[in-house]
């Protein structure tokens, strides 16, 4: 072992005749793990937020959608899917069509986000419909006849039913179950010579999906292309056709290769424009807590200042006797600068290992909840990354460091004739 760290290392656990720098010690120690720790812990939220708000958008919404820049819809749309998914980086394409509906169901009425999409394809852009779990997809292909038998107060459809799939939460709102008739109107409906007269149509819910997020659970239902078409008066029109892309961090690019591709008066736009703002939140939240936080460690910091300083002006006949034997000023600022690291090396082990143990266990047990409707997810999401902590450890090393440069260098500039003269 070098002489300077044999020598740091018996200070930092050798007994001082003055107690108050063994206090100070400790809350140095305890100072930059409590730091520690909570950067850890800050970071694996932010992390945990980011990274499940970004694998749910990603996984209920297409990566890139391409619409018409009049927003008159896509007639060849077929055509045009088939001809963009054998693009370079493009994995799926398919059509759909979006509307605002009003879903009703005897006295209880909510606005939805009603979407017709062929199944075959949306699963492959989209996994909304993979997250189904009372009924089947299977049950959107197929249009049936209002047969099922009406619960006490409902009364039957009047008319054949199309397939319909709606989220957890919404089947909630409407108190529908799988087999149940809700009714949908939408805005977009006939022309009278007085007023425009909405569209209603019945659906037979066939399916329920739990996504997990609440936004997509409590607003939006599923049927099938042609339901859709029929209901909204839009015969072999889509609104968007979708796409999903091997690498979702080239949207960008992949996005103005496809708008090319389809020709002018397209548009397109990414996963990445339409969740803008809360990404960019989420982004900024990040640095707020990195900076506030990280004044925890520097205030241990300073009492790692004051703890070598007090520990200087204690040990300074010490340091006369090892440079009268041969110490040279650059091992008595070894020797300092190593103490306060070591210090700072003992805070940050500690932080680092119950910062990320405190995640586990968060994450594992899901031991704070939240409320859906407000966060989106039901609990609060831990995912602590190991770059994280190489970074937060060097940054804690790297304040320490800078905390021990003067009374380290008052150290090494002590004369030891003037400290020996009168002993």
């Amino acid at each position: 072992m070098p002489f300077e760290l044999f020598v740091a290392l018996r200070y930092l656990k050798a007994k001082r005749r003055q107690a108050a720098i063994s206090v100070i010690t400790v809350i140095s120690v305890l100072g930059v793990m409590a730091g520690v720790c909570a950067l850890v812990i800050a970071l694996a939220i932010n992390n945990g937020f980011r990274e499940e708000l970004e694998s749910r958008l990603l996984g209920a919404t297409a990566n890139i959608n391409l619409l018409r820049s009049a927003n008159d819809g896509i007639a060849p749309y077929e055509e045009l899917a088939d001809r963009l998914s054998k693009l370079p980086q493009v994995q799926a394409a398919a059509p759909a069509l979006y509307e605002e509906v009003l879903a009703s169901s005897r006295s209880r009425a909510q606005g939805v986000v009603l979407k017709g999409v062929e199944p075959e394809r949306e699963v492959l852009v989209a996994d909304l419909l993979r997250h189904i779990t009372e009924g089947s997809i299977e049950g959107l292909t197929t249009r049936r006849s209002a047969t099922a038998a009406p619960r006490a107060g409902e009364t039957p459809a009047p008319q054949a039913t199309d397939p319909i799939v709606i989220g957890k939460e919404l089947a909630k709102s409407l108190g529908v179950y799988v087999g149940d008739t809700i009714l949908i109107t939408s805005p977009q409906g006939t022309l009278t010579p007085l007023e425009i007269v909405p569209k209603f149509h019945h659906f037979r819910v066939v399916g329920v999906f739990d996504s997990g997020f609440y936004d997509f659970d409590a607003t939006w239902a599923f049927t099938n292309l042609d339901a859709a078409q029929r209901l909204f008066d839009l015969r072999n029109v889509a609104s968007v056709v979708e796409f999903k892309i091997a690498d979702i961090y080239q949207a960008q690019s992949v996005a103005e290769t496809i708008r090319k591709a389809a020709g002018p008066g397209f548009e397109t736009n990414t996963w990445m424009e339409q969740n803008h703002s809360l990404f960019s939140a989420l982004r900024l939240e990040r640095l707020v807590t990195i900076f506030t936080i990280g004044l925890i460690v520097l205030v241990a910091a300073l009492n790692i200042f004051i703890t070598l300083a007090m520990m200087v002006m204690e040990k300074n006949r010490d340091i006369a006797v090892l440079r009268s034997m041969g110490a040279r000023e650059r091992q008595v600022w070894a020797i300092f600068t190593l103490h306060g690291l070591a210090i700072g090396a003992v805070g940050t082990f500690l932080g680092l290992a119950l910062g990320y143990g405190a995640s586990w266990v968060g994450d594992r047990y899901q031991l704070f909840h939240l409320q859906a409707d407000v966060y989106s997810l039901a609990y609060v999401p831990f995912h602590a990354r190991s770059w994280d902590g190489v970074w937060i450890a060097l940054a804690a090393l790297a304040i320490s460091f800078l905390a021990t440069t003067y009374p380290a260098r008052a150290a090494a500039k002590l004369k030891p004739v003037e400290i020996l003269r009168y002993e």
